[in-house]
């Protein structure tokens, strides 16, 4: 009975409460995820679209949409779109045209 006892109180002691991240900190690696991703576009003017895609740990990639403006004189200004893929353990940004990925609009 001691030996049971001993090992509930021993259990007790060593497993703590699951740490879950807060919102604000959430918040705060969103910023660092779209300032780390607006960088390393190529468009001007870049902004995310939308939210970030936070995919499973496994993967360790968090996506994000992001749209500005193509730089290149032969491109005349014209509104482009990027899929950036950040590492969470390397902390860096990747980014890819997106343009051609979209689809056309649904016809009714």
């Amino acid at each position: 009975m001691k030996v049971i006892s001993f090992t509930a109180i021993l259990l007790a002691i060593t497993t703590g409460p699951a740490l879950a991240s807060s919102t604000e900190q959430w918040a705060e690696f969103d910023k660092q995820v779209i300032a780390s991703c607006t960088k390393a576009s190529q468009l001007k003017q870049a902004v995310a679209v939308g939210r970030t895609a936070q995919f499973d740990d496994r993967v360790g990639y968090v996506a994000v949409l992001l749209q500005g403006r193509y730089p290149q004189a032969h491109m005349k200004n014209k509104v482009g779109q990027e899929l950036c893929l950040f590492d969470k353990k390397g902390k860096t940004a990747y980014v890819t045209e997106w343009d051609s990925v979209m689809p056309a609009p649904l016809q009714k």
